[in-house]
Parts: structure tokens; sequence; C-alpha cells
């Protein structure tokens, strides 16, 4: 069973929380590998486009006649190995779309969730308590949490817009519902906060830190770390 520490609405340290079933600690790299590759080629637009001899103007007569001048024989002056001819196999447009099995995206999601588990990178939070949006409290939340400057994903239990709106001028801060984080969003951040309701299990009797402790996440070693934080 992982755990995770948990943390009041206020950011303040509750003890440990018991993560779900969901959490088994098994890393599966391959899952990984297939569903961040689908991700990435997914978001590709593929509206690349270069002229080939057929899109380029000019070149409709020869540029001279086909024997007796000496010189080499030409069709066109278009031709991909004259200046300003087309482009030879350029690149066309094209989609790049990637599809995966729906088993194997939920391996990966789960390998991912286990990866950030293992390496206390996982926040749960009571309530993400916001009446409206507001991104100076979002900020304060983060800096109490010690996550400014990192990259964090915010999972929250359905649709919160308010939260959404929040941090959505934060660099670095993502907010998803949790159903709908994939492997690449876990993977891209440096750490993931979400809302206790949206991750289910439960708290740990007893871990209450005692007055005056330390309330730091503790911070693996490269060693330790099965998968390295992933760069957009």
């Amino acid at each position: 069973m992982l755990e995770a520490l948990h943390f009041t609405a206020a950011a303040q340290r509750k003890g440990s929380y018991a993560l779900p079933a969901e959490f088994d600690g098994v890393v599966n790299e391959s899952p990984l590998h297939q569903a961040v590759r689908t991700y990435r080629n997914n978001q590709r637009h593929g509206t690349h486009a270069t002229k080939t001899r057929g899109f380029v103007s000019g070149g409709n007569q020869k540029p001279w006649r086909q024997k007796g001048t000496g010189r080499a024989r030409q069709g066109s002056t278009r031709a991909p190995h004259w200046p300003g001819g087309g482009t030879a196999f350029g690149p066309l447009p094209r989609s790049y779309r990637t599809g995966i099995n729906r088993k194997v995206r939920h391996l990966a999601r789960r390998s991912a969730f286990n990866a950030r588990a293992q390496g206390g990178q996982i926040y749960v939070i009571e309530q993400l308590d916001f009446d409206g949006p507001k991104t100076s409290r979002m900020a304060e939340l983060l800096e109490k949490l010690e996550l400014t400057g990192k990259n964090v994903l915010v999972l929250t239990a359905g649709a919160r817009r308010e939260v959404y709106l929040s941090a959505r001028n934060l660099p670095g801060v993502e907010v998803l519902p949790y159903g709908d984080a994939s492997a690449y969003h876990v993977l891209w951040a440096d750490a993931v906060l979400v809302e206790e309701g949206a991750v289910g299990g439960h708290v740990i009797a007893g871990s209450a830190p005692k007055a005056g402790a330390m309330c730091t996440m503790p911070v693996p070693s490269p060693r330790e770390t099965k998968l390295p934080a992933m760069t957009a």
C-alpha cells in the first residue's frame, strides 16, 4: 500500500494518506512509452508542406534544344536540381494520428501514478476551497506546499471551473479533472496535487505530525526514482 502526504484545505499537514488499490506500486515502462508517444503524435498538426516540381510556377518549355548545344539535356527549369526548382521527396501535409488500446492506456496511466507515488510526488489535499477565481490564492497555496517553480498537476473531483481559472495564469500549473489525466500529464508534472474526494483511499489513523515537526515532502535520490520528470 502506497502512502502520500495529507494536507488540509489551508495547506497544513495532517498526516499520511493511504492511496487506493489502483496504486499497487507496479511501473510498466513499455505501456508508458507507448502512451507518451501516442499522446505527442496526436498533438502534431501535420501541416508541414513543401512545393514539388508540380507546384512550382514556370518551366513549361525546355531551356534549350535536346541536341547540338554541347550541354546536358534538360527538360524543365523547375526540376529539383535547378535553382528555384521543386523539392524532391519533401514533407507534405499528413495525419500523425496514432491509436492505442484501451487496456494499454489504462495500464500506462496506473504506472504513471505509481511512479509518482513511489517518488513521494503526490500530495493529497482535503478540498480546494475556492468560491471564485483567485490566482493569488492558488499561488499562496502552492507556496505553502513548497511547489512554487515546479510543474504541478492539480487534479480535482470533477470539473472545477473556479480552480481552473485560478491557476490558468500560473506558469507550470495544469488543472484537470482526475478522470481526464493521462499518463503524459502525470509524467510531465514534478508534483501531483489531488483532491481527497477524487483519488479515494483513506486517512491513516495516528499519522498526524507532532507539534513543531517539519512537514516537508521527502525528495528521492536519482537512483531511487525510476522514471525522470518529463519536459513538454
